[in-house]
């Protein structure tokens, strides 16, 4: 949508809300990001799984990307250069678009690397080696952060000792690089907020913590692909937000006043803001359909919007 067009609306969404005698979530003013006080924008790039899987996008063109919607952080996903890990020229070439670009490397969402929570030894160990080149791959790139899954667990118990083994194993390695792996509530055990923020009162090393997600908190899934066990949002946020080194904002639909509808992004920004949290907050829109190019500008503007008012 042409930068005209969406001030426009922006203006007649909020006449008519004025008119109707209700208060206005509609779309921020992009011209006072100042009111951003507590927090910064990043962009997840999994907000671009389509376009970069169709081949119309490159992990390169990322950084370019993330500065045309006014975000200052990048959080990269490592399946979109996944054998790049160790590729050091490859890297220096992101360094350089980064910079160029004037955004900040922040985190890598590992994927596809083993299952951190399984209670098989040997399956967990080649999973928490797996993960090691993209600690090396986060320090290379100046991230503060990579983004592991804790998978794998069956039953709660064993999952927990399991989780706990791996990220003291990879907080461990991790330490001398000052990356820090950061638990995403990301499916299973991890998205019930008692459990996860079980394993990291448990955690005793100080560069691990939680990534929150607004979203993300189905437990089981049918064949469908349905959710059919899903933990209260809010409730599980409020559980692992204490433990957060970084926050990500998940968006999936939205209302022609510009509010997601599955998530009370007001509820969650003050969430944030009492809890003291001052990092960067990145944009995850998350769904399979629809503009990416508009899900990120409604995300990023509601995101400013909700931060203002909080």
């Amino acid at each position: 949508m042409q930068r005209r067009k969406f001030i426009s609306r922006s203006i007649q969404a909020a006449t008519l809300a004025s008119v109707a005698g209700v208060p206005f979530h509609g779309f921020a003013d992009t011209t006072k990001l100042d009111k951003r006080s507590f927090f910064k924008i990043s962009l997840a790039e999994w907000s671009f799984h389509n376009t970069l899987r169709a081949g119309k996008m490159d992990n390169l063109d990322f950084a370019a990307k993330a500065r045309s919607f006014e975000c200052e952080g990048l959080e990269y996903v490592n399946q979109f250069f996944m054998d790049k890990a160790k590729d050091k020229t490859y890297l220096k070439e992101m360094n350089n678009r980064a910079d160029s670009e004037g955004v900040k490397n922040v985190l890598i969402m590992i994927d596809r690397e083993g299952q951190l929570a399984d209670v098989d030894s040997k399956k967990r160990s080649l999973a928490i080696e797996n993960h090691h080149k993209w600690i090396d791959a986060a320090h290379f790139l100046g991230c503060h952060a990579i983004r592991v899954n804790l998978g794998g667990g069956i039953e709660k118990g064993e999952a927990t000792k399991a989780a706990i083994d791996s990220l003291h194993k990879l907080a461990d390695y991790s330490k001398d690089s000052n990356i820090n792996i950061l638990v995403e509530n990301h499916g299973g055990f991890s998205s019930d907020g008692v459990w996860l923020s079980n394993v990291m009162k448990n955690v005793e090393r100080e560069n691990c913590g939680t990534l929150p997600d607004f979203g993300n908190f189905c437990i089981e899934k049918n064949k469908e692909r349905e959710c059919v066990n899903e933990y209260d949002k809010y409730k599980g946020f409020a559980e692992i937000l204490p433990f957060a080194k970084g926050v990500s904002a998940k968006s999936i639909e939205f209302d022609k006043m510009g509010n997601e509808t599955t998530i009370d992004y007001f509820k969650m920004m003050k969430m944030v803001k009492d809890s003291g949290y001052t990092g960067f907050i990145g944009i995850e829109f998350g769904t399979s359909t629809g503009s990416e190019e508009e899900g990120v500008k409604l995300t990023r503007d509601l995101l400013i919007k909700a931060g203002s008012q909080v």
